[in-house]
């Protein structure tokens, strides 16, 4: 029997990601350049999947398995994953998930491993389901990392974090900005945003529209620019917030190959007037002065985002000292009485709240009477996009005035 091509990709994926520590989109991208639209489709679904939900897998493959992952061979461990994945969250039939579990570990010239294989494929497809059924509810049973459910538990409860965790297992709504031109999509609460079946790579290969959340968008459009103002825009790329903004923009980013993807795609995206600068933030060039307006949209753990990168959650960590010395950097590069908006796409108070409470800025009240669908619940001065309430991607939004 031979393998599909998705689940031959979605092999590798798993393998890469987990392996060689590759981030789940540049190893899916590789692996599937050769399979069609519904065969990379069914690809990432399992890729994706296994990726997200490995925590519960591992503990489904040890107790029915009965040996500890940490002793399997990668190829196995990587198949059986697959395999265990399919039975418990897809509507596969078990005997080709296991038919196929079995022939990647075949195909991996792992002939001994054959019989171990098929036994705990065996085992998962007779009581996968029932396992699932009775982890009690928690970070195991929804398979994440502890520290980001106890984040989540200190921050909005019991009841918000189980919520967190189911929501950011779901695919997240897919939206676009549309730059220019027309759409087929659903207008959102969000001007310029538009809910859509899949990007048209084509229009975006043209620059007339950029996938982007309808919160990311928010974080741009909260900076207010206006034509003519001087607007500094730093940790910039790849580029779709600096392109919404207005006036003569400089933007900034400290890592070279990501500065020149960039300028590409603020060129693409036809935003006019927007420099690109590499280099630190921190320690901006002197004559990167006298702003009207800065956004920082900083690096953070990305506990917002989860959804969208299945292998963040595994690798993601808190940022406040950097995230607090872009906003002072920021700052300090601001008019007085200019404004610079701290964004994060995180659910973190640590990275949230505290930041800007230890930058000593003011906040602006005002940016919630702009969008009072997306108030932050407890502390109304802020914006706070939640996964389980505002159906798209967690974001924290503040925006400041500097003295």
């Amino acid at each position: 029997m031979s393998v599909s091509a998705a689940r031959r990709a979605a092999f590798e994926v798993v393998r890469r990601v987990f392996e060689q520590d590759a981030y789940a989109d540049r190893a899916l991208r590789s692996a599937t350049q050769s399979l069609d639209a519904r065969e990379r489709a069914f690809a990432q679904q399992l890729a994706y999947g296994t990726v997200q939900r490995v925590r519960t897998l591992d503990q489904a493959i040890e107790t029915l398995g009965r040996r500890p992952v940490r002793k399997l061979d990668p190829p196995v461990l990587a198949s059986l994953r697959l395999g265990a994945y399919q039975l418990g969250y897809l509507d596969v039939a078990p005997h080709a998930a296991a038919n196929e579990s079995v022939e990647l570990v075949r195909a991996a010239r792992l002939e001994r491993a054959v019989p171990f294989t098929n036994a705990v494929m065996r085992r998962l497809a007779e009581g996968m389901r029932q396992l699932l059924e009775q982890l009690p509810e928690g970070p195991l049973k929804h398979s994440y990392p502890d520290w980001i459910y106890e984040t989540w538990l200190r921050d909005f409860g019991k009841d918000g974090a189980l919520d967190l965790m189911r929501a950011q297992n779901e695919s997240p709504e897919t939206v676009v900005r549309l730059v220019r031109g027309e759409i087929d999509g659903e207008p959102t609460d969000v001007p310029g945003a538009y809910r859509v079946a899949r990007v048209d790579d084509q229009a975006l290969a043209d620059g007339r529209i950029w996938p982007q959340s309808r919160a990311s968008q928010v974080a741009a459009l909260a900076v207010g620019a206006r034509e003519r103002e001087r607007v500094l825009d730093c940790c910039a790329a790849p580029g779709g917030k600096a392109a919404m903004l207005r006036g003569h923009v400089t933007a900034v980013d400290l890592n070279e190959a990501r500065a020149r993807e960039l300028e590409e795609n603020v060129r693409r995206l036809g935003a006019g007037d927007v420099t690109v600068v590499q280099a630190d933030a921190t320690m901006l060039p002197p004559e990167l002065d006298g702003f009207d307006r800065a956004l920082v949209d900083a690096p953070c753990s990305g506990l917002g985002v989860l959804a969208a990168r299945p292998d963040l959650r595994w690798r993601a960590r808190p940022l406040p000292e950097l995230q607090l010395a872009l906003l002072r950097a920021a700052a300090a590069r601001v008019k007085p009485g200019g404004v610079v908006v701290y964004s994060v796409c995180t659910l973190n108070a640590d990275e949230n709240e505290a930041v800007v409470a230890a930058s000593g800025l003011e906040p602006d009240a005002t940016l919630a009477d702009e969008w009072p669908q997306f108030r932050h619940p407890t502390q109304p001065e802020f914006l706070l996009t939640l996964p389980h309430v505002h159906h798209t991607s967690g974001f924290f939004i503040a925006r400041l005035r500097v003295p």
